[in-house]
């Protein structure tokens, strides 16, 4: 009785954190390092991955092999969002993540959809599988996901267009409502 007591608790806890949100990697080191194309940080605009920081700077190709670079979408407010093909968390707030972008592209918002360690071939197989057509930046070698010191996906950042951290949410998303609750605090 005592081992089935103890299997259901192990159970209970190990959905409840799967339902919450998927750890990345409790081993990949933190980094702060801001890029050289980022301008030296002030006080008031320091690099980092907390709310009221500047958001760093990154470079990753997206699946037509374009390399895409957070600087030059500076003056655009952009909403970041890390995850994986295999966490079903980041699978259950797939399509609003993609209603989100078919809406409010056309409202200047960039929406970007970083995978952390998949081949470009899995990621594509994924987003046809569920007709999914959003913007997809390949992390591979995890090193930009390391820089914003993710350690559960899904994660998401909403940088307004100077470049700063307005929020940060960990965890899925419930609905199209909350995503576009946070957009609001980002789009002028």
């Amino acid at each position: 009785m005592d081992k089935i007591l103890k299997v259901i608790l192990l159970v209970t806890l190990l959905l409840s954190l799967l339902i919450s949100s998927c750890s990345h990697s409790s081993s990949i080191p933190s980094s702060s390092t801001p890029s050289s194309s980022t301008p030296a940080p002030t006080q008031e605009n320091k690099i980092g991955t907390q709310v009221g920081n500047l958001a760093p700077d990154f470079q990753l190709d997206n699946l037509e092999g374009q390399t895409v670079s957070l600087s030059d979408l500076q003056g655009k407010p952009v909403l970041i969002n890390f995850w994986a093909t295999w966490c079903p968390p980041c699978r259950a707030e797939m399509p609003y993540l993609e209603e989100v972008y078919r809406e409010w592209s056309g409202k200047g918002v960039v929406l970007l959809a970083i995978n952390i360690g998949e081949t470009s071939s899995q990621v594509k197989e994924f987003l046809q599988s569920h007709s999914l057509s959003l913007p997809v930046l390949l992390d591979t070698g995890q090193n930009v996901a390391r820089r914003y010191n993710i350690q559960y996906i899904p994660t998401t950042f909403f940088i307004d267009k100077d470049g700063t951290i307005q929020i940060v949410k960990v965890g899925a998303f419930t609905g199209v409502a909350e995503i576009e609750k946070s957009l609001n605090k980002i789009v002028p």
